[in-house]
């Protein structure tokens, strides 16, 4: 049961609390320590399954902390975000969208639990609801969104830091990484929407499948 696949998911659990703590504190290097960490926590989500199926070492300790991982990844990741982004949008406000918009962590967070649902539903009429395609490319995108807004935090104190905002390049950069995190961000919002569409509609066979 504790085998190195679940060992890593533990260790990702673990990690959670540190991600959620780390922006808070004040300076660039907790924000890009915050960055690193959440980035290296996010990739071990596909190293964890690989090792598990390759090396047969799947367990039902697996599947069970698995979600439960990203979920807490993912409310770690953005409670700091949405409240520093909100407080503090002089400073680290997000173009366009000035900071992250409550209804869109609503919106991440109740796709998350809406899936655990319809899995389970689907699960109790005997068909097991893989990840596709749709849900894999929300999942890289909405990290890649966090990531980059992370590594945003700690660009904009270590620009005041540096006295960066002031050069050409400082301006070049905060325009591009702005702009970044504002896509990334609409990105994240519109495939969490459309990827459990296209579950619903690939799988809504099971809404007139008696339970067994």
């Amino acid at each position: 049961m504790w085998n190195l696949p679940n060992t890593i998911t533990i260790v990702r659990i673990a990690m959670t609390p540190v991600i959620a703590l780390l922006p808070f504190i004040e300076g660039y290097w907790p924000k890009f320590l915050a960055f690193i960490i959440f980035a290296l926590t996010a990739l071990t989500d596909l190293v964890d399954g690989y090792l598990a199926r390759s090396r047969g070492e799947v367990t039902d300790l697996g599947k069970l902390l698995d979600p439960v991982a990203d979920k807490l990844l993912l409310i770690a990741a953005l409670v700091p975000i949405y409240w520093i982004a909100r407080e503090r949008q002089d400073l680290y406000g997000i173009p366009f969208w000035g900071s992250i918009p409550l209804w869109v962590c609503f919106l991440l967070l109740g796709r998350e639990l809406a899936m655990t649902v319809f899995r389970r539903f689907a699960q109790k009429r005997g068909v097991i609801i893989a990840a596709g395609n749709a849900g894999k490319l929300k999942t890289t995108i909405q990290n890649i969104f966090i990531g980059a807004i992370l590594a945003w935090f700690a660009f904009r104190d270590a620009a005041r830091s540096f006295g960066w905002q002031d050069k050409p390049l400082g301006r070049l950069w905060t325009e591009f990484h702005g702009g970044f995190v504002a896509v990334t961000l609409a990105l994240a919002a519109v495939l969490t929407v459309y990827s459990f569409l296209i579950y619903l509609f690939r799988y809504r066979s099971v809404f007139s499948t008696p339970s067994r």
